[in-house]
């Protein structure tokens, strides 16, 4: 008789794997003003006004810009919080 021992499926971290990374991107749009979106960036990531302003400079001419990155759920809530400020934002997977 063989003892088997039931299959686990656990996390990349509790193997000493490296968590996936996530980057929280803000899309432009037709809608908020430059200001607007250099502000939310300033108020809701504490970013300074000078990398606010380049940040947002990169959203309005490339059409996107990433603002955080990190672990899922920490994008997911940045995600959802910039809903909030009624901005475009997307969750991606890092290559």
């Amino acid at each position: 008789m063989t003892n088997s021992v039931p299959e686990t499926h656990s996390a990349p971290a509790e193997h000493g794997l490296p968590e996936a990374q996530w980057r929280t991107v803000v899309h432009n749009d037709p809608v908020n003003l430059m200001t607007y979106v250099q502000w939310v960036f300033e108020t809701y990531f504490g970013m300074t006004p000078t990398v606010a302003r380049a940040r947002m400079l990169t959203v309005h001419r490339e059409g996107r810009a990433v603002v955080a990155s990190g672990g899922r759920e920490s994008m997911e809530r940045h995600v959802q919080a910039l809903h909030g400020y009624g901005l475009r934002a997307t969750l991606e997977q890092e290559d």
